[in-house]
């Protein structure tokens, strides 16, 4: 039963209770009590597999429920279609973008509508304005960075006047810049009487931008009430599962690398590419670097050049002393780098194939598993291992990879590009979508990755997840490297100014 600490009575504008939703032998939800009133920003935190999604499709009408009921306004609603739950006003910004590739940013906005084109075009105009956004409406949805195509999909549920907004991770993959223009846009819609659930898994947008909040474990809402009466660590503690705290304590302090004593396993030297130029830093073993800088700013160019997806246009990569300076990605991995990509559905997945073998995929060409045939004992084996690590919620290793929740997703695509047992790994936003609980066990698998002597070069938009980890840190600022910095320089201030090109008296 959840701990609530109750507000002043109101007629809720949503409100669920006692929803249950199970899959098989899997209970998902095991009576949900959640209710948003207008005007209220409710923040949903929790971890993967908590139910957070499953409880946000019985809203929207994608799935049933097995018991319980939904009401809107005080009277019961049959939520049972999509259409219902719009007609209802309804709307969920998904995490993931959906759009159609080959349609324009405009046709993706506007689909489904039967006023005229034009009334349309004014109304979409006033939402971009609002928000600051200046997208080209004409450019295909195919050509939108991941950040680009989260704002179209912002677009579609404000042009739907939505009375009920659900926004899955909205600020996921957005500039610091567009997510103070969200939060505007959130609080404007807050004064018009809007309620919103909002899902998100970084806990200092909980104090920003919400109302209320509420966690969700193991398919039950254990903790609710307004922000006000809670702290970052109490929601921390609420998220964590209960042998957290032993883990903790049994876990080793950090250990700094020391670099007088080692040569680097990988040397960068005027790299320059589509997007950053220039570019020049030293990797070495053990060590965990981590490069900040705000979206666009060509960190994610530079790390899929090293990697060998995007053509090098000047300048020299070495591993371990050798010239790897524009090899195929084939070839860079069987050198001894891996990658975990930002995109998981678009570069990291095989959708149709079952977590077991998207775990040990990049081990087909070794002797571990075999090439043509496989040997599946084996793979289970390091399939279960890794998801015995990662504390991935799994009923069956055999289940397609589509039946995971987002962030147990990600981790078996971190698992994936760890099985190889790389010199180096590229971590393009390791724990994009990941909850507070099973990021702390990412971040125990990238520092056990550091003991082992393995050498982590890490992209990460969460300047707080940067300073956590990194042993050196990197900025990039129009596609160059404006400041480095130790790991005693490393703070949120720092690298978050050196970010926006600031105080370039402290940048090398």
């Amino acid at each position: 039963m959840a701990a609530k600490m109750n507000g002043a009575a109101a007629a809720p504008r949503l409100e669920v209770r006692k929803i249950r939703k199970a899959f098989g032998q899997n209970v998902v939800l095991k009576g949900i009590d959640l209710s948003v009133k207008a005007g209220e920003v409710v923040a949903l935190i929790g971890g993967n597999g908590a139910g957070k999604s499953t409880l946000m499709k019985i809203i929207m009408g994608i799935y049933s429920c097995d018991g319980g009921e939904i009401l809107i306004d005080g009277a019961p609603a049959k939520l049972g279609k999509p259409a219902a739950s719009l007609a209802a006003g309804i709307y969920l910004v998904p995490q993931e973008p959906l759009l159609f590739p080959n349609m324009t940013v405009l046709e993706n906005i506007l689909m489904g509508f039967r006023e005229s084109e034009s009334e349309l075009k004014k109304r979409l105009a006033k939402h971009m304005e609002e928000l600051g956004f200046n997208l080209n409406l004409q450019r295909k949805a195919s050509t939108l960075s991941i950040a680009e195509q989260q704002l179209v999909e912002l677009l579609r549920g404000l042009m739907r006047n939505a009375r009920i907004l659900i926004l899955d991770e909205p600020t996921s993959a957005l500039t610091f810049g567009e997510v103070q223009a969200l939060f505007n846009v959130v609080r404007d819609l807050r004064r018009k009487g809007i309620s919103m659930i909002y899902i998100t898994h970084r806990l200092n947008e909980v104090f920003e931008i919400a109302t209320d909040v509420a966690i969700m474990r193991d398919g039950l809402i254990t903790l609710e009430g307004p922000v006000e009466h809670f702290t970052k660590d109490m929601l921390i503690q609420g998220l964590l599962p209960s042998d957290a705290q032993a883990q903790r304590e049994g876990g080793k302090a950090y250990e700094p690398v020391r670099y007088s004593e080692l040569k680097p396993v990988m040397q960068v030297r005027g790299l320059t590419g589509y997007g950053f130029s220039d570019v020049s830093f030293d990797l070495y073993p053990g060590e965990i670097l981590g490069i900040a800088g705000v979206v666009g700013a060509g960190r994610t160019e530079l790390i899929s050049t090293i990697f060998g997806r995007d053509k090098t246009l000047g300048g020299t990569v070495t591993l371990d002393g050798k010239d790897i300076t524009g090899l195929p990605t084939k070839r860079i991995l069987q050198e001894g780098i891996n990658f975990v990509p930002e995109d998981r559905h678009m570069h990291g997945l095989f959708k149709i194939r079952s977590i077991s073998s998207n775990t040990t995929s990049a081990l087909l060409d070794s002797a571990e598993i075999g090439r043509v045939s496989m040997n599946r004992r084996r793979q289970a084996q390091i399939a279960q291992k890794y998801v015995d690590d990662f504390r991935t919620k799994v009923v069956s290793l055999e289940d397609l990879i589509g039946s995971l929740s987002g962030g147990n997703q990600q981790k078996v695509v971190i698992a994936r590009s760890l099985s190889t047992k790389p010199k180096v790994v590229i971590l393009d936003e390791p724990t994009r979508g990941i909850d507070a609980a099973a990021r702390s066990d990412v971040y125990g698998i990238i520092r056990q990755l550091k003991e082992a002597g393995v050498a982590v070069l890490m992209v990460s938009s969460d300047i707080e997840e940067v300073v956590e980890l990194a042993d050196r840190a990197i900025t990039v600022f129009q596609g160059r490297i404006n400041g480095e910095f130790s790991r005693e320089e490393i703070t949120q201030d720092t690298l978050t100014s050196a970010s926006f090109g600031i105080e370039k008296e402290r940048m090398v």
